[in-house]
């Protein structure tokens, strides 16, 4: 399969322009390698070169004399390379462009891990978005709206079922040439291979399989919300039978893992300066990678999705808060929550670098009624910030899965999802 462009193309070209090392990390099938072996003059893989692996523990400086820059990939297997490449960066004066590391699992931080501080830039790596996918039209440039920038652009031509196929295929490069069928059982696969294989990989410990696969069913239920541990083990404990995950700190040590194989992901909540002392609930929404995993772990498919509209909205939600932290990792900007205590909700709230902010409610459907009440709920959330010291939002937006965009008589857009650009 050729390789399909991206948005990391760019950002690992910058970062070996002024870093000795990059680190690109991310989960496992998102295409890390890939993306390295665009630049990389050498090459070592330590997950299938078992002498590459025997050089890292005896003679680690024969695999860093090679044309630069060398790519390391999965260098987590072989952690003691980590010192050695900050002291070959150290000896050629820090010169830019030396090294690329991939990880799809972030080792343990002990003290024999020096600080790559000044040495090495990071950057993440997540499943290919609809953009990079070519779905849809791209109309509507992130970095315009916060810049404050208003569009009126025309239907990109998406339907509901295509949001339901598109959310059940997932991003995952290797999977772009593989039918829609084909992707749902690969995606399975890769499910599988999480509970049995790849969590064991992070610090050795062997847990039990039924256990994780349990857990992540559980979260596949709650994606896109504030689910909390508890919530999660009493989940398992009523739909597996004979499973369960008795304490809250097992859970918690579990959802560890899942995070540094990079399989979860926490969106943070966004803490404002408001103009009352109305509380605001702090607790992280969750979300897999890849709302597939997700469809995977439940068994779901594109028609069950469509008998339960609902799920796929928040499926859908979870998609999009995907493209949005991949445009935003890409432009140094983040994507946070908001609510509050009053019951009041935004689904995202994107930062930029410069200060400049934005928020975004997103629904699957167009209908008017749904966009109306969106719209509602960003206006009264607007209301509420104190401006003078937050600044005024560059934009308020409902990004629909359907329809045209254009600015509604509120000044709220209105931005279809097949739109999005970074």
């Amino acid at each position: 399969m050729s390789y399909i462009p991206r948005l990391a193309d760019q950002e690992l070209q910058e970062k070996l322009e002024y870093a000795g090392g990059v680190v690109i990390e991310g989960a496992k099938a998102t295409g890390k390698t890939a993306t390295a072996l665009q630049r990389a003059e050498s090459v070592h893989r330590f997950d299938v070169d078992a002498n590459a692996r025997a050089l890292a523990a005896q003679a680690p400086n024969v695999l860093l004399k090679e044309k630069s820059p060398i790519l390391l990939d999965e260098w987590q297997l072989a952690p003691e390379l980590w010192n050695h490449v900050r002291r070959a960066i150290d000896e050629k004066n820090g010169a830019a462009g030396q090294f690329i590391l991939t990880g799809s699992a972030r080792p343990a931080d002990d003290f024999t891990r020096h600080s790559g501080a000044g040495r090495f830039a990071r950057m993440r790596i997540r499943p290919l978005s609809g953009f990079e996918r070519s779905v849809g039209l791209p109309q509507v440039s992130l970095k315009a709206l916060l810049r404050g920038e208003i569009f009126s652009v025309r239907d990109p031509g998406l339907t509901v079922p295509d949001l339901a196929e598109l959310v059940c295929r997932g991003g995952f490069p290797g999977h772009a040439s593989l039918s829609t069928a084909q992707a749902m059982k690969a995606l399975r696969d890769y499910v599988g291979e999480i509970s049995r294989t790849d969590i064991r990989e992070v610090d050795g410990v062997s847990r039990d399989p039924l256990r994780v696969a349990a857990l992540i069913t559980a979260l596949a239920r709650h994606v896109g919300t504030a689910v909390r541990s508890t919530t999660l083990a009493a989940d398992v404990a009523t739909r597996f039978s004979g499973v369960t995950i008795s304490r809250q700190e097992t859970v918690a040590e579990y959802l560890a893992v899942l995070e540094r194989l990079w399989i979860l992901e926490y969106q943070p909540a966004f803490a404002p300066h408001l103009r009352s002392s109305t509380r605001l609930r702090s607790t992280p929404v969750v979300h897999l990678v890849d709302p597939a995993l997700a469809t995977a772990a439940l068994g779901a498919t594109p028609d069950s999705l469509l008998r339960d509209l609902k799920f796929l909205g928040f499926l859908f939600e979870s998609m999009v808060l995907r493209d949005l932290r991949i445009f935003t990792h890409h432009q140094l900007a983040e994507v946070q929550h908001y609510r509050d205590e009053t019951g009041l909700e935004v689904d995202a709230i994107v930062t930029g670098e410069d200060g400049a902010w934005c928020a975004i409610e997103i629904k699957l459907g167009g209908a008017q009624a749904v966009v109306d009440g969106a719209a509602a709920s960003l206006l009264k959330f607007a209301s509420r910030i104190d401006t003078a010291r937050m600044g005024t939002p560059a934009a308020l937006v409902v990004i629909t899965g359907t329809g045209p965009g254009f600015v509604r008589a509120d000044g709220v857009l209105q931005v279809p999802y097949g739109a999005l650009a970074p």
